[in-house]
């Protein structure tokens, strides 16, 4: 037999048991595989409408002071002349997706009404944002007498003012001249 024949044997003998291990994945792997998960990025769409906004129309206003109060809208409709949809969408890693949809419905160039979901407040929103990912450690601000000890004492002086200046004990140094001879 050749040696180009046995090779062939030996690859047709190893493949399939090379296939075999790799279609079969433990429960170890497969468990270390769903921990592994990429980088989400924050996603907000949308205009967010606090309540105090909804709260500022009043029927009446033109589509211009609307449009200042609420900014543009995000959906507009030439069959929906008369509304003004608003839709605000923030999808956050570890926190449930808000969404929060506001329709804005005008007679004429007048504002009418408006309906849909309950808007927070602006301090409500912002709240929701910031919530800290685990209990802060707050430090130490104080160092005890043992911690002191550590470190040598100062040596208080009176300045020509009167004023007391601190210092702290000499300590020889040397540095290595700035022009060669």
């Amino acid at each position: 037999m050749s040696a180009q024949a046995r090779c062939r044997a030996a690859l047709a003998l190893i493949l399939p048991f090379a296939l075999a291990a790799c279609g079969n994945m433990g429960d170890a792997s497969r468990s270390a595989m769903h921990k592994i998960t990429p980088y989400k990025v924050d996603v907000v769409q949308g205009n967010f409408v606090s309540k105090e906004q909804v709260q500022a129309l009043q029927p009446g206003m033109s589509r211009q002071q609307v449009r200042e109060i609420l900014g543009s809208p995000l959906l507009t409709s030439v069959f929906h002349a008369d509304r003004w949809e608003y839709v605000f969408t923030m999808k956050r890693k570890g926190v449930p997706e808000q969404t929060r949809k506001l329709a804005v419905f005008f007679h004429g160039d007048a504002f009418d009404r408006a309906e849909g979901d309950e808007m927070p407040s602006e301090e409500e929103f912002i709240a929701s944002l910031s919530k800290p990912k685990g209990k802060l450690k707050i430090p130490q601000l104080e160092a005890t007498p043992e911690q002191l000890a550590k470190y040598p004492a100062r040596h208080d002086t009176q300045d020509a003012a009167g004023s007391t200046v601190t210092s702290a004990p000499a300590v020889q140094r040397s540095y290595p001249p700035l022009e060669r001879d």
